[in-house]
């Protein structure tokens, strides 16, 4: 079921679009070569509990997850892209790093996530294909955004994102993308990263979405990690995912989780 909120509910979800952006820009600054994976996740948790708010991950398990994930924030390293399950792994000099996060503040959920590179890469070719991608998955989100208006469709969105990823030549995988945001972390409707225009849900004021552009760069497959939640190129090459929650408004689309 897809719900539209009222401007005061939009109000009442702002805080924890602002609580989950200050977690990512904390776990982004805490992060650098050498520090443990888990030791990220210890940031976002303590984050969690001095904030009196809830985790949407902890006890997470669709039917795509091998079991409850058990930590509070995905991280998701090189070739992993999605649901990357933290565990005992030190981050190394030019290590690609997405992060994603969602969190319940008063009962209101957002999420977002954001790639970036530990230390440096370690060659010049490396620094600027890691670069291209991370910045394609940027821009693409700022486009689904910027097609997030009233009178428009899902399929606008879905498109806008499309066109960004084909025109820097990467293929896209919709088995997983945007989804509604409300009182739980995954609803209605499912915002795929490809699209045709004019087509699908209309946008209406008050509707609350997750939009989240991935890619990886040289193929569209995936895999499914023994730890039974990372998601992983089916080649090994790297991917990276950029995501915001935004609130469709009359006066245009609202970033939630916008970063300082």
């Amino acid at each position: 079921m897809i719900e539209l909120r009222s401007p005061r509910e939009i109000d009442q979800m702002r805080p924890a679009g602002r609580f989950v952006a200050e977690v990512l820009t904390a776990v982004r600054d805490a992060a650098a070569v050498g520090v443990n994976l888990l030791e990220l996740d210890a940031v976002a948790h303590r984050m969690i509990r001095d904030r009196g708010a809830e985790s949407c991950y902890i006890d997470y398990h669709p039917s795509f997850g091998a079991m409850p994930f058990g930590k509070v924030i995905c991280t998701s390293v090189n070739d992993a892209v999605l649901h990357g399950l933290p565990h005992d792994y030190a981050l190394r000099d030019g290590d690609l790093l997405s992060i994603d996060f969602a969190a319940s503040v008063d009962g209101w959920v957002s999420d977002s996530a954001l790639s970036f590179v530990v230390g440096t890469s370690a060659s010049p070719q490396r620094a600027a294909a890691d670069a291209k991608l991370i910045e394609t998955t940027e821009v693409a989100l700022e486009a689904g955004i910027a097609a997030a208006v009233a009178g428009n469709r899902i399929g606008d969105i879905s498109a806008a994102i499309a066109k960004v990823a084909r025109g820097a030549g990467y293929d896209i995988n919709t088995d997983f993308g945007g989804h509604g945001v409300g009182r739980t972390m995954h609803g209605d409707p499912h915002v795929p990263n490809d699209g045709r225009p004019g087509r699908g849900f209309p946008l209406k004021p008050g509707l609350v979405i997750a939009i989240e552009p991935w890619f990886l760069e040289t193929t569209d497959e995936i895999f499914t990690d023994p730890d039974g939640w990372t998601l992983r190129s089916a080649d090994g090459s790297r991917g990276a995912h950029s995501e915001h929650t935004i609130a469709v408004t009359d006066d245009g689309p609202l970033v939630l989780t916008a970063r300082n």
